[in-house]
């Protein structure tokens, strides 16, 4: 969503809790919704109904730049001024950080109320460290020092895994991003499984940890069209929409399996299945603004529906045409050492370091202004 869109979107009515949409799903279910965004304006939107997290990467920290460039710039040129050695990189994320560190503050009651559990701001690493673990581990810890109630986003990549697990260790709540698969989800969640055994054998709190394993549906679905159009491939366009439900549903079913106390999160919303299939579960849903205020203003019944199975039929007809797809479904689909090249991986990766690059532009414009421009009176 564009900066433009966000400023042109009317302002909606605050309904009570009990009498919206998303408000009757926190309230009557185990489900939990985050604000898919730092910017103030949207999480206060979003805890007004009964939210509880929320979130920024590249993408969401440069947009929130666009929806008030002005502000932005002048911050980076008084920070600038402050040390004369600092770089656009480091000016980037004292950028990311204030940002982050202004969403966490409004949702320290929500934290206090729910022991860590809740109650976080997700901070994601730098994507160009997605295959260094030091540098990931490194930034993660710093994000982990910012305020007790952030959470580090770190990527489900083959260098992302370990780093989860160590980070994890150091007491590190996760959010793994980057991640679309049954087999990437469950990697992250035994690799936070063995993080925390760890601690625990150390004597070390895990009680205030509340660490999520992010699958993006919307991004599995994506793909799957781009793929339909590029190879020419004739299926029922009726079975898309269900492919990332089916991913989330059946990596749902092994984490209740096998007892992992990492709990599901869903991502990259682009209708309502991305919410409505998933009511019910011990689940968090991260939710744009612009789909918060559509699904709150939706005649969708709010019901358990988590253990509805796919239609197998619809699951039939997505394994027959897309191989990627049974990647993503099956447990054993994807080897780690895999993760990286799986095309949704690259096609988000290259997305987040595209953000990034743009965000550092921005950054440089504001340190140095391009003289032939005239000035903004």
């Amino acid at each position: 969503m564009t900066a433009t869109t966000r400023r042109a979107t009317p302002a909606a009515p605050v309904l009570p809790l009990a009498d919206s949409p998303l408000g009757r799903t926190i309230s009557t279910t185990a489900t939990d919704i985050w604000n898919d965004s730092c910017a103030i304006d949207e999480l206060e939107y979003a805890i007004s109904y009964g939210a509880v997290g929320a979130t920024a990467n590249p993408t969401i920290v440069t947009d929130v730049w666009k929806g008030d460039p002005r502000h932005w710039r002048e911050r980076v040129q008084s920070l600038a001024a402050d040390d004369l050695t600092a770089t656009e990189v480091d000016l980037a994320w004292l950028v990311v950080e204030e940002m982050s560190l202004r969403g966490a503050r409004l949702l320290e009651p929500a934290f206090e109320a729910h022991a860590g559990r809740q109650g976080r701001l997700s901070m994601q690493t730098d994507p160009t460290f997605y295959r260094s673990q030091d540098r990931m581990l490194a930034q993660g810890v710093h994000f982990d020092g910012l305020a007790r109630n952030i959470i580090v986003k770190f990527p489900a990549t083959s260098a992302g895994i370990p780093t989860i697990e160590e980070a994890t260790f150091r007491g590190v709540t996760i959010n793994t991003t980057v991640c679309f698969s049954v087999a990437q989800a469950i990697a992250a969640a035994e690799a936070i499984e063995r993080g925390l055994r760890r601690r625990e054998a150390e004597g070390l709190d895990v009680a205030r940890m509340g660490p999520v394993v992010t699958i993006m549906m919307g991004r599995i679905e994506d793909w799957l069209r781009v793929q339909t159009e590029r190879d020419g491939i004739v299926a029922d366009p009726a079975a898309l929409p269900w492919s990332g439900v089916a991913v989330f549903k059946r990596a749902y079913s092994l984490f209740r399996e096998r007892g992992y106390r990492a709990r599901l999160l869903g991502a990259a919303i682009r209708h309502h299945l991305h919410w409505s299939e998933l009511i019910g579960g011990d689940v968090v849903i991260t939710m744009p603004a612009s789909w918060q205020r559509r699904f709150n203003a939706s005649a969708i019944e709010v019901r358990p529906r988590i253990d509805d199975p796919v239609d197998p039929a619809i699951v039939g007809e997505l394994v027959s045409h897309f191989p990627d797809f049974v990647r993503a479904y099956e447990p054993d689909g994807i080897a780690p050492a895999a993760f990286d090249e799986f095309p949704p991986t690259a096609r988000t990766l290259r997305a987040f370091i595209g953000s990034y690059h743009e965000l550092l532009h921005q950054v440089t414009d504001a340190m140095i202004p391009n003289p032939d421009v005239r000035p903004a009176s």
